[in-house]
């Protein structure tokens, strides 16, 4: 072992900062795909004569190989290496995103969605992990924790802009291409500076039950939600992928009870506090997701906005979110406990929720989507940089790689959930006003008026399913604050016994 990497756990590693940089650059890369892909949706749509019922895969299908990946990409971070895993994800996702902008029809380009999904599931559990690894000391850890997420809000915008100038100006698979200078130097910046704490390894032998019983199960529960828009909620094939979803599920959970080297150890997701973490920020996430396919095609195809704009439309919930993390998160989260910042979070992302329920036809921005916004992005920002840091305190180190996996996975489950379900539900919701409005439709006095009616059946879904995530924001804001107990980090040891209190090199939680 060399020197550097024996160095105590009280002694931090001096090119930290520096690491902090390529660490939070494979961030910027994976928060820019996500927003670049979801403006360019509708140009990629036209391009490649996607169906409206596929078109939610170009996300769905990233979220689901994402989600459904993670915890077996943070066990292979545990084995592997950090660092190691890093390098890895970055390539690959670099070569999926080159793939997906040659795509010359929807397969194609489905294909290479799910591919950068599986490269993801490896390199943002690495990242995470390395963050939480490299940064011990409290004050430290939350500076470096609201740094990470201004870059996944600075993302956020730079993906916005630069999607809608790519998509508008140049062509939409440009917005895959970009992935891959932003892969190159984080891959070279790692290899150069990023060192991990060799004794962080978990070696143990790979769980395969459990990697195919919880993907499988996740597949199964998503495809689900897919799947009740085409076939109803009640149908054979519906009930019985929920079904499978509960029984591959729970055999997952009996599975990791008794396995030498389980997958996911289940005191990584027992602890109280991390347990309200995952699941208070996974329904959170499941209203956020919706929101973004909703209001991109409200604003493209209804107000008729170019896909620039309705990336500069965008920027202020960016704003607030950087605003949240940087500015309220980062600074209360070492003096104020965790659930007094996620649940008012939740709520404030709630309130911005329910103002965007009464979008119109002819709604004004400044009036109301603006502050919608603002809110989504101030109570997101606030909730998120506790939720981050809380998630990965007091694991033991060889845990630290599938706990920053299952903050990723709540996230991302969340989102391919919420978006196959909400999808679901705004398209029932126009479908069934369509249909009561039938006659005035071919009664319609001209093409204009018709197409006025179309575009209000398409509001319709799209605020019935926007009702539905305000009350998930709210159930999470309840989570949060029922589940969540711990004191703010650092302010006192745990008790002898718990899992914070056996390392040393993790700030601890008040329990």
């Amino acid at each position: 072992m060399s020197q550097t990497d024996a160095r105590p756990a009280t002694l931090p590693d001096p090119r930290r900062w520096k690491a902090l940089i390529f660490i939070g650059l494979a961030q910027l890369m994976v928060v820019l795909d996500a927003t670049i892909v979801n403006i360019a949706l509708p140009s990629a749509q036209r391009d490649l004569g996607i169906s409206d019922g596929n078109r939610q895969w170009v996300i769905t299908a990233y979220a689901l190989a994402f989600g459904g990946l993670l915890l077996f990409g943070g066990r292979i971070a545990d084995l592997w290496g950090r660092k190691r895993t890093f390098i890895v994800g970055l390539t690959g996702f670099a070569l999926a995103s080159a793939l997906g902008g040659a795509a010359v029809n929807t397969a194609m380009l489905l294909g290479s969605r799910a591919l950068q999904g599986v490269f993801g599931a490896l390199l943002a559990p690495a990242a995470l992990s390395l963050l939480a690894v490299t940064f011990t000391e409290a004050k430290e850890r939350a500076k470096a924790f609201g740094i990470y997420g201004a870059i996944a809000g600075g993302g956020g915008a730079i993906g916005l802009i630069l999607g809608g100038f790519l998509t508008e100006y140049m062509n939409w698979r440009w917005t895959f291409f970009v992935n891959i200078p932003f892969a190159v130097v984080a891959a070279t910046g790692a290899v150069m500076v990023i060192r991990e704490p060799a004794e962080g390894r978990n070696r143990n032998k790979l769980d395969v039950p459990g990697v195919l019983l919880v993907t499988t199960g996740l597949v199964s529960l998503v495809y689900g939600f897919t799947r009740a828009e085409s076939s109803g909620w009640t149908a054979g094939s519906t009930l019985g992928l929920f079904a499978a979803a509960v029984v591959l599920l729970t055999a997952f959970a009996v599975v990791e009870r008794t396995v030498k080297a389980p997958l996911l150890p289940l005191r990584v997701v027992l602890d109280r506090n991390r347990g309200g973490v995952y699941l208070s920020l996974g329904m959170a996430v499941i209203g956020m997701f919706g929101l973004f396919l909703f209001l991109t095609y409200y604003l493209q195809v209804v107000r008729g906005y170019s896909p620039v704009l309705t990336g500069v439309a965008f920027l202020p919930m960016v704003a607030g979110m950087i605003t949240g993390s940087t500015q309220i998160g980062a600074r209360l989260m070492t003096r104020v406990p965790a659930r007094f910042l996620m649940a008012p979070g939740f709520l404030t992302a709630s309130i911005g929720m329910f103002l965007l329920t009464h979008i119109g036809l002819d709604t004004s921005y400044p009036a109301l989507i603006l502050p919608g916004l603002i809110l989504m992005g101030l109570g997101m920002g606030t909730a998120f940089m506790p939720a981050m840091s809380l998630a990965t305190h007091g694991v033991q180190p060889r845990d630290a790689g599938v706990a920053s996996a299952m903050v990723n996975t709540s996230q991302q489950v969340g989102g391919a959930i919420g978006t196959a379900l909400l999808n679901t539900i705004a398209a029932s919701a126009t479908t069934t006003w369509l249909t009561s409005h039938a006659h005035a439709l071919a009664t319609a006095a001209s093409p204009e008026a018709a197409k006025a009616l179309q575009f209000q059946g398409m509001v319709h879904g799209f605020t019935t399913a926007i009702w539905i995530s305000f009350g998930i924001l709210v159930a999470a804001a309840s989570v949060a604050f029922t589940f969540i107990n711990a004191g703010r980090p650092g302010a006192t040891r745990a008790a002898a016994g718990s899992d914070a209190a056996k390392v040393d090199d993790v700030p601890v939680l008040v329990h």
